[in-house]
């Protein structure tokens, strides 16, 4: 069955980087879209960022473009999500998404506090 794992969050100040993984199970990997969400404390989940299959299509949240990338190795059926100059309001806990489905990891915590 399909099965997703990330990992990667801790706590780190404003300015700093921290780069999430997601590995996935149970399915070709690089035939499917792939997402990342977040769901900040007390708010709903929100959509972070999209690749294709492939990788070669990629789109981003406003909020996030120019600071975060998201990337995907289909050797190693993993998803990947790169943040960069994290601010408070990035604190959140992330989402793996295989959207045809509509699978879901068990997220891991980021929280970027000073």
């Amino acid at each position: 069955q399909v099965h997703l794992v990330e990992s990667g969050g801790g706590s780190v100040q404003p300015g700093e980087s921290l780069k999430l993984s997601c590995v996935a199970s149970g399915f070709t990997f690089g035939d499917f879209n792939m997402r990342w969400y977040r769901q900040p404390p007390g708010k709903g989940r929100e959509l972070v960022a999209h690749i294709s299959g492939t990788g070669a299509i990629t789109n981003y949240a406003d909020a996030v473009k120019g600071r975060f990338t998201i990337s995907k190795d289909n050797a190693e059926n993993t998803l990947y999500l790169q943040m960069n100059s994290l601010k408070a309001e990035d604190t959140a806990v992330y989402y793996c998404n295989r959207p045809t489905g509509n699978f879901w990891g068990q997220g891991t915590q980021v929280t970027v506090s000073s």
